[in-house]
């Protein structure tokens, strides 16, 4: 009698550990597959065919000047601002745009290039920022590299698709950020990439949602990013009496960043303030083969 009692109860021991499992297994998500889910979301408040059109396969660029301001060592400092759009296919390879369009491992992304060279007492400062985005998903960040040069040094941080998360490199000339790597969640968008990624938005009155969105990489810092649990929302607007959207995020109770858009396809980023000082203001934009260097 003891040994079938024995038996029944590690019969019973096993069926609830059995149980136990099955029940964990339905209700609990990795972190990883809980990050996915929470990105995912974000695809309802955007128009993922928003780069589908036909006008990024042209094979020029879209090159925005913008007059431009922020301030550096306490001092507003004034300058163009330079945002290039083009469509490239990259290979997954080399991960980087193709010279070879007969390979069979090649995808679309959007390149956005922001560049800027501002002018101090001293010395300038060189800021070089390549965002890559998902060509049919224009919230998904696909890479993204920031530069700086100014005459104290160096600094390079890039930020790479590594299955369940971004992996980010870094290398400054700054004591303690001097070279590494760190993780960074995949639910997220980075603030370099609004400009681009908030053209996308199914814009409406009534549009508002939350997002996570790390804080800007073009700097000259390479300290741990930031990220924001970010409230999006736009509303209707004017700029020089023509239709655009404002879109205002919320990155906590007292850092605010707002863009305006033209309401018109492409959806231009005709203004930008930060809460930090940094402005944009649209000055001329055109579409051309930048690299062919042409007279215009």
């Amino acid at each position: 009698m003891p040994k079938y009692f024995l038996l029944f109860c590690l019969l019973c021991s096993g069926i609830a550990i059995g149980l136990s499992g099955c029940s964990s297994q339905g209700t609990n998500l990795t972190s990883a597959q809980s990050q996915q889910k929470d990105y995912n979301i974000l695809q309802e408040y955007f128009n993922a065919a928003w780069a589908m059109d036909t006008l990024w396969d042209d094979g020029l660029a879209e090159v925005a000047i913008y007059d431009a301001s922020r301030t550096v060592y306490n001092k507003v400092r004034h300058f163009d601002y330079t945002i290039i759009t083009v469509k490239e296919d990259f290979n997954k390879a080399h991960n980087v745009k193709t010279d070879d369009y007969t390979r069979d491992d090649l995808f679309p992304v959007m390149k956005v290039n922001e560049f800027a060279r501002i002018e101090t007492d001293n010395y300038p400062y060189h800021y070089l920022t390549s965002v890559f985005v998902h060509r049919s998903r224009p919230w998904a960040l696909h890479k993204l590299t920031a530069s700086s040069q100014e005459w104290c040094g160096n600094t390079f941080k890039s930020i790479t698709d590594a299955s369940s998360v971004f992996r980010q490199h870094f290398n400054s000339y700054f004591d303690g950020q001097g070279e590494g790597s760190r993780e960074l969640p995949k639910n997220i968008l980075i603030e370099d990439q609004l400009p681009y990624t908030l053209r996308a938005l199914r814009f409406s009155d009534t549009l508002q949602f939350e997002a996570n969105v790390l804080e800007l990489q073009q700097t000259n810092k390479a300290s741990e990013p930031l990220i924001y649990k970010a409230h999006i929302a736009s509303i209707k607007t004017q700029v020089n009496g023509k239709p655009a959207w404002q879109v205002k995020v919320q990155l906590d109770k007292d850092k605010q960043n707002i863009y305006t858009f033209d309401a018109r396809y492409p959806n231009h980023l005709l203004q930008q303030q930060t809460w930090d000082g940094r402005t944009l203001q649209l000055k001329k934009i055109s579409r051309y083969a930048y690299w062919e260097n042409p007279e215009i």
